[in-house]
């Protein structure tokens, strides 16, 4: 909803399908978030010429985007910092582990918060596994498909967002099962898949 009211503060002549490009969400997604917002009142439509439509954001429009951003950030900052917090954890059992070289699985906001808290601890990020980010770095680290591209580490840390079962069921599969951690707000399993893993 945040989105749909901004799009519609910086270009009154917003299409629903440019709107759903900019979102990256199905059209009729967007047209539904468009459609509630219209409904209590955040965005008026206006007809112009050639059968086309305008739209504003009305005063109520203007104030729940302004709250909305506010919660956003909030929760932004509120991840940032559970993430730095778990991220030193992480940190430090690989330290007392000596592990030193460390992978992480899945390039993402939280492998970014890992390479600024990593600064601090006696480890080396040797790189980032992600198959599906079609880059070659990310947060100055290489990224490669596999973990059989990072060979000689100790220890793999998941941050992968989206999918972070998979990426953890993946990794321990793919190398040392008690090798593989994650962090406490993905809420992975930690039983051992049904393959037993690599050894």
């Amino acid at each position: 909803m945040l989105g749909v009211l901004m799009a519609v503060e910086s270009n009154a002549a917003v299409t629903q399908r440019v709107l759903a490009k900019q979102l990256g969400i199905a059209l009729g997604l967007a047209n539904t978030y468009f459609r509630k917002c219209v409904k209590k009142g955040l965005i008026k439509v206006q007809q112009v010429p050639a059968n086309r439509y305008a739209y504003y954001l009305t005063p109520v429009g203007f104030a729940e985007k302004s709250r909305l951003t506010a919660f956003y950030l909030s929760q932004s900052f509120q991840f940032f910092r559970v993430a730095r917090t778990e991220s030193a954890e992480l940190i430090q059992t690989c330290t007392n582990r000596n592990w030193r070289r460390i992978v992480l699985y899945g390039a993402s906001d939280f492998a970014e918060i890992m390479t600024l808290c990593a600064r601090d601890f006696p480890i080396e990020l040797v790189g980032i596994v992600d198959e599906k980010i079609g880059a070659l770095s990310y947060a100055a680290l290489p990224v490669r498909p596999s973990i059989a591209d990072f060979p000689d580490v100790d220890a793999i840390i998941v941050c992968e967002l989206n999918e972070p079962q998979d990426a953890f069921d993946t990794a321990r599969t793919q190398f040392k099962l008690n090798c593989v951690l994650a962090p406490r707000f993905l809420n992975v399993s930690l039983d051992i898949p049904q393959d037993g893993g690599a050894r």
